[in-house]
């Protein structure tokens, strides 16, 4: 019996020392949380309860796209772009993480007759209601390790719509849990950047609505070697899959035109924001 206590006293003494080690690793953790990595998938799952526990309840859920942007840019301008818009975003917050960008949105139908830019070869599309099911999913899961504050920040036309339903949807379904879910349309649709290229000169037309002066020059900014590659020849048949002026782009354009998507988004946010205070 003697014996058997003994055993019993060291196991709780072990497992106290356990359970101790464990809440100072965690406390310490959350103390000296470094805001050098804010992406969800670049961190380990002990650096992300350290971010929680340091007041990190903000999270960007950031949707791109891979569409044809014509024969000089790669189809994924848009995940490059909304990654770097989303950091630096999510630096002026503070207290901001950054999901994983989201490659798969709708881009048409797909069929014997495609539509939008399933016309082209690359361009990947999901139905609208299986992105808003990925959106939901992705909300559920950050809700669930106490973000309460969820951010949908998308680069694409085509992903502003279930966005906001989405973010309707979800509000209204976490917020016995105080959970809140924003889709921040200014970020695309009020933005200020056709307004910024007219005031430089150029017209609609130059600037165009796809993969011409305004996109090119963004990923000329973001990442200059995925833009203005010599283009292999077109197809006998086909259309080049862009409009406007792509040839009159430039990174300081793109700039210019980043840093206004930007500030639409942290205008729109704190606007939401005092707006429950």
């Amino acid at each position: 019996m003697r014996r058997s206590l003994s055993t019993r006293n060291i196991s709780l003494l072990v497992f106290a020392a356990l359970a101790l080690a464990s809440l100072n690793y965690f406390r310490v953790a959350s103390s000296t949380f470094q805001s050098n990595r804010l992406f969800v998938e670049e961190m380990t799952w002990p650096e992300v309860h350290a971010a929680l526990e340091a007041g990190y309840k903000t999270v960007i859920i950031p949707t791109g796209g891979t569409e044809q942007n014509g024969p000089h840019t790669v189809l994924g301008r848009h995940n490059f772009v909304v990654a770097h818009t989303s950091k630096k975003i999510a630096d002026r917050l503070g207290n901001t993480l950054i999901a994983p960008v989201i490659p798969y949105v709708p881009q048409g139908d797909v069929g014997a007759e495609p539509t939008g830019h399933m016309k082209w070869p690359g361009t990947i599309s999901v139905p609208e209601p299986v992105f808003e099911q990925l959106l939901e999913a992705s909300v559920r899961s950050f809700a669930v390790h106490g973000f309460n504050e969820i951010l949908l920040i998308g680069d694409s036309g085509g992903n502003q719509a279930p966005q906001s339903r989405v973010a309707d949807t979800m509000t209204l379904e976490l917020a016995s849990a105080g959970v809140v879910v924003r889709h921040i349309s200014d970020y695309y649709d009020r933005n200020g950047q056709i307004a910024y290229l007219e005031n430089l000169g150029f017209d609609k037309e130059q600037i165009g609505t796809h993969a011409g002066l305004r996109d090119t020059s963004e990923i000329l900014f973001v990442k200059p070697d995925e833009a203005n590659r010599t283009p292999l020849p077109i197809p006998p048949g086909w259309y080049t899959g862009f409009d406007g002026r792509p040839d009159l782009a430039s990174s300081e354009i793109g700039e210019a035109l980043i840093l206004l998507k930007i500030e639409a988004a942290l205008a729109q946010i704190h606007d939401l924001r005092n707006a429950l205070q």
